[in-house]
């Protein structure tokens, strides 16, 4: 969950998180939409991004921080093998299907 201050920009934030947690060094994140996970009983608004990668983008294993005691395992899964694994119960996470669904309704992938 990419949590930032008032200096730090979603988009910002974004990169920094996702270098720590895949180890790629993403160029552009473009944001895709808002969104309230639970409108009326949290203020919390996620702000979803999408961005390009290649494997020259890597600069470390990732895995998340460790004094953030972060252990993130990192798995590349073809689209249609995720949009699969919704059907089938293996994903789970409301975000994760959010976004999957709206790189299939446009088509991106």
């Amino acid at each position: 969950m990419c949590r930032f201050v008032d200096q730090d920009s979603p988009q910002d934030c974004i990169r920094r998180e996702t270098e720590e947690e895949t180890g790629y060094q993403i160029k552009e994140a473009k944001k895709i939409f808002e969104a309230y996970m639970s409108p009326g009983s949290v203020t919390e608004i996620l702000h979803f991004f999408i961005a390009e990668y290649t494997n020259n983008m890597k600069v470390s294993d990732g895995g998340g921080l460790e004094e953030e005691e972060e252990h993130i395992e990192i798995l590349e899964i073809n689209i249609q093998d995720a949009l699969q694994m919704i059907d089938t119960g293996e994903i789970k996470d409301g975000k994760t299907i959010m976004l999957l669904q709206y790189i299939r309704l446009k088509n991106i992938m």
